[in-house]
């Protein structure tokens, strides 16, 4: 009896795993923000579907970058869209993902409304700084800023409180917290209410340009799907050039999904330093300071083995 209650597992199991793949089922998730707009794009145009008539394509958004690991460990996930350094953290906890396609360059900061707050060097102990979470893109700016300003990566560490955009948003208009890291449109919004000013850019954190999002795709979804991760590939390119060819058409069908004039969307998706590119850049020099400062224990694989080569 044990033996065949195995064998029907079995026989069951193989029997999922072919209907998945007749299905061209693909699971994506983004999180909050302009910086995914193309995201929205290649939904809102079924870009995938165009190329892949019976795919079943799910999108799903997500808080943080932690979420979305753990939507992929448990096999939830294909395709997740966020930052470079929460990247590199799954990479050396052993996740079995690559980078996949870079999104945006977008312009992002540390926003505040407290006029006594000029510099990070200003900011005390009792202070309290939102952003999506520990060992996001955010948090590594702000620690690159902090090495470089203060003498130590990790001295703002205990200042963190870990929002989402929105909520980082509402946070700092009541007054909840000190400051706010973040990313369109959250930051154009912010920098609108009355005494706002930018504590830190992420270009001067940084020191130069870098990507914001990219796309990373699970092992398994790239070696059983090629047909369909090639139609991934393809569409978000598609996407992608789309928002820097007809932003205007862009700003039309973004805006009932970021709930935002028309206007205001092509202003926005316009703005200077705002980028949607397929390149990467900057993963060496995240790398690199996150080996140095402890947040990645070993040094950071060749960039070369960490990208899918495409289709």
């Amino acid at each position: 009896m044990r033996r065949i209650a195995l064998l029907f597992l079995l026989l069951l199991v193989m029997l999922t795993g072919c209907r998945k793949a007749a299905e061209d089922r693909i699971v994506i998730a983004e999180q909050f923000g302009l910086a995914y707009a193309p995201v929205q794009i290649m939904r809102l145009q079924g870009l995938i579907e165009k190329r892949v008539p019976s795919a079943e394509v799910v999108y799903e958004q997500l808080g943080n970058t932690a979420a979305i690991r753990e939507a992929m460990i448990s096999g939830h996930l294909d395709i997740g869209f966020g930052a470079i350094p929460p990247f590199l953290i799954g990479v050396e906890n052993g996740m079995d993902w690559r980078l996949a396609s870079g999104v945006s360059q977008v312009p992002v900061g540390l926003v505040t409304l407290d006029q006594e707050k000029r510099s990070i060097s200003d900011l005390r102990e009792h202070d309290k700084v939102a952003l999506p979470q520990p060992g996001s893109i955010q948090h590594m700016l702000l620690s690159m800023a902090a090495e470089r300003d203060l003498g130590s990566a990790g001295l703002l560490d205990d200042r963190m409180v870990t929002m989402s955009h929105p909520d980082g948003f509402q946070a700092l208009a009541a007054g909840a917290v000190t400051a706010h890291f973040t990313t369109p449109p959250y930051i154009f919004n912010e920098l609108d209410l009355e005494g706002a000013h930018l504590l830190l850019s992420g270009t001067d954190a940084f020191g130069g340009d870098f990507t914001f999002i990219v796309g990373y795709a699970t092992e398994a979804f790239h070696d059983e799907n090629g047909e369909l991760y090639a139609a991934f590939i393809e569409a978000l390119e598609e996407a992608i050039d789309f928002m820097s060819e007809q932003p205007k058409e862009a700003a039309r069908l973004l805006s009932g999904v970021y709930e935002i004039p028309d206007e205001t969307i092509y202003e926005y998706i316009t703005a200077d330093g705002m980028v949607y590119t397929p390149g990467i850049t900057g993963l060496e020099r995240f790398g690199a300071f996150m080996h140095e400062q402890g947040y990645l224990e070993e040094p950071v694989p060749v960039a070369s083995s960490l990208v899918w080569e495409h289709p």
